[in-house]
């Protein structure tokens, strides 16, 4: 079977059946009077994997890593790390390290002092302290900044400064709790890869929290969508963008379009429908086909769909529509279509060459046309 999207590594404990979960939550709920923040949820981590956990505000991913370190208790259910129950260990006491989005550093204390503070409570002797912290400013690339104070340093710089201290007692997990976002776009992204190569010199395992899409696709070994307190989908960047379960997972991570149609034949891969913007052939979600009759939504990504001024002879899919936006992003031109029921798609054109010969304007008539293999049938 062919694989989804980029590998990557070969990194995918979760698909050995012998592995032993490092991390694991067993049937959690978590309420804060009559608010439920967690509910009932299960979730295994590997040990050395990046985990992220992708989710709007409230839907309970802070809470997550927050009885995870120890400062909330669940209400119900289990949690294990390293294959020990957590449960009534203090903070302190657990193997645990978490970095916050704010970086929490002393402002009096200089970068080194910083780094060297935990280590410091911990009582580790000076000589072997200084040799850690030393450690830590190469591997964070801060050598020439360990008088500094804080505000002498840039964004990116009190970032580097926050995690060298946080992996400086060498936790067995690392927590972090949106990470990068107090970062501009350009830092985020640079500092997005600086992590990702940190985590596998130290063989650490991360759990990231984070509502940044971009973020958890880049970083994350596998990704975890939620919703309201529950896990919505787990699966590695690729199988969440090109394979997701449902409209709300596949409407989270990046742009799409969903077209709503009846069942009206299906076969062993395809499914075909009809609906307002016509008849529609597209991949089945899992090995079951849904029945006739039965009303399905066709999600397809914006940059898998091909525009043209004329209709297509060979292709699949073809839907005819009116240009109703144009937007140019320098490495891509989105387009918003008008199609003949009212609904408005999106296509996602990739700018190849500098100079356009005749670009597409507004209120032209184009036709959008896919193949059955670049959307993909969802049932709710």
């Amino acid at each position: 079977m062919p694989s989804l999207g980029s590998i990557r590594r070969s990194f995918a404990p979760w698909d050995d059946p012998a592995a032993k979960p490092y991390i694991s939550f067993k049937n959690v709920t978590k309420r804060f009077g009559d608010f439920v923040a967690v509910d009932n949820l299960s979730l295994d981590v590997y040990e050395r994997e990046f985990f992220s956990l992708l989710g709007p505000s409230g839907c309970g991913k802070t809470t997550l890593l927050r009885m995870l370190a120890g400062f909330e208790e669940p209400t119900e259910g289990e949690l294990y790390l390293d294959g020990q129950p957590l449960k009534g260990v203090p903070p302190h006491k657990r193997p645990v390290n978490m970095m916050f989005q704010s970086y929490a550093l002393f402002p009096h204390m200089s970068v080194a002092d910083n780094i060297a503070f935990g280590l410091k409570q911990d009582g580790m002797e000076k000589g072997a302290r200084d040799e850690r912290v030393a450690q830590m400013l190469k591997l964070v690339k801060l050598e020439e900044f360990a008088r500094r104070k804080p505000h002498q340093l840039s964004g990116g710089q009190r970032q580097r400064v926050a995690l060298a201290r946080a992996v400086a007692k060498r936790p067995k997990l690392l927590i972090l709790d949106e990470p990068l976002g107090a970062l501009d776009k350009k830092l985020r992204e640079e500092t997005q890869f600086e992590l990702m190569d940190l985590q596998q010199e130290l063989g650490l395992t991360f759990m990231i929290v984070t509502h940044d899409q971009e973020e958890a696709m880049t970083m994350s070994d596998r990704i975890a969508v939620m919703d309201k307190g529950i896990i919505a989908q787990i699966g590695t960047p690729a199988e969440i963008y090109e394979a997701p379960d449902t409209r709300y997972v596949a409407d989270f991570i990046g742009s799409v379009n969903t077209l709503e149609g009846k069942v009206v034949s299906s076969d062993e891969s395809h499914v075909t429908i009809e609906g307002p913007d016509g008849r529609i052939v597209g991949g089945l979600r899992g090995s079951k086909a849904p029945a006739d009759g039965q009303t399905v939504w066709f999600a397809i990504r914006p940059e898998k769909m091909q525009v043209s001024r004329e209709k297509p002879a060979e292709a699949a899919n073809a839907l005819e529509g009116e240009v109703w936006d144009v937007a140019y992003l320098g490495d891509m031109t989105i387009i918003n279509v008008k199609l003949e029921s009212g609904n408005v798609v999106q296509a996602a054109m990739i700018n190849r060459s500098r100079l356009v010969d005749d670009p597409i304007g507004y209120d032209e008539r184009i036709w959008l046309s896919f193949s059955a293999d670049s959307g993909i049938m969802l049932e709710r």
